[in-house]
């Protein structure tokens, strides 16, 4: 088995390795510069350096959302085409749900948030028991203030990850910890975790009936419908 997972879902992205049983290579850059830009580019010197081709690739897993239409889109775009090219199963992972997985701690609350504007933030909370993850809500857009409701009838210190972090602590405060800014933001290591372990589970998967979620309505979109209410 060997998965190439894709991360374009915010500012920073990245690309990774994964044998089924471990990390085998990472690369990530949070330049500024746009992932159309850097991130095929990305993964064939990792592909190289690592000693493999793209034809030694029998899985691939992107981030699908929710996170930046345009990061997405580019994210869905690069690993849809591959897999065709391929003809491999391509894994569309929970951009949250690989954040998680990529926060490794012991006990505790994950929580997960991505900066969705507005007072709000895109956000699922997991429960980690002895490294163990177990999903707590769906993924979600959440009020900062019902976010911080919610939290404070749980028991256990909360995480923060995600680059929704530090809009999240300043709202939210003393009830979560914030990670260093190395372990903030999104990597394709969680995508590919979480794609093994649904590579292990038998669930099926095809490049051509993959979608994003977005979780909700964007800007245009929103400015659309509200145009035509008022018609």
């Amino acid at each position: 088995m060997l998965i190439l997972a894709f991360e374009t879902s915010a500012k920073a992205a990245s690309v990774a390795l994964h044998d089924g049983a471990r990390l085998l290579a990472e690369s990530y850059q949070n330049t500024g510069l746009t992932h159309s830009q850097t991130l095929m580019v990305m993964a064939e010197d990792m592909l190289k350096s690592s000693g493999y081709t793209a034809q030694d690739v029998t899985y691939v897993a992107v981030a699908a959302g929710p996170g930046s239409f345009t990061g997405v889109r580019i994210g869905m775009a690069a690993a849809k085409g591959l897999a065709w090219g391929l003809q491999v199963p391509c894994y569309g992972v929970s951009t949250l749900e690989a954040m998680a997985k990529n926060f490794s701690i012991t006990h505790g609350i994950v929580c997960g948030v991505m900066d969705a504007r507005r007072n709000q933030v895109y956000n699922a909370l997991f429960r980690v028991e002895n490294g163990e993850i177990s999903r707590l809500t769906e993924d979600r857009a959440i009020a900062l203030a019902d976010l911080g409701r919610e939290l404070a009838a749980m028991e256990g210190e909360v995480y923060l990850v995600g680059d929704g972090s530090l809009v999240a602590k300043a709202a939210l405060q003393d009830r979560v910890i914030a990670p260093e800014e190395h372990r903030m933001h999104q990597r394709a290591a969680g995508v590919a975790m979480a794609a093994a372990e649904m590579v292990k589970a038998g669930v099926a998967a095809d490049a051509e009936s993959l979608q994003p979620n977005y979780l909700r309505l964007s800007q245009a979109e929103r400015e659309k419908l509200e145009r035509q209410e008022k018609q």
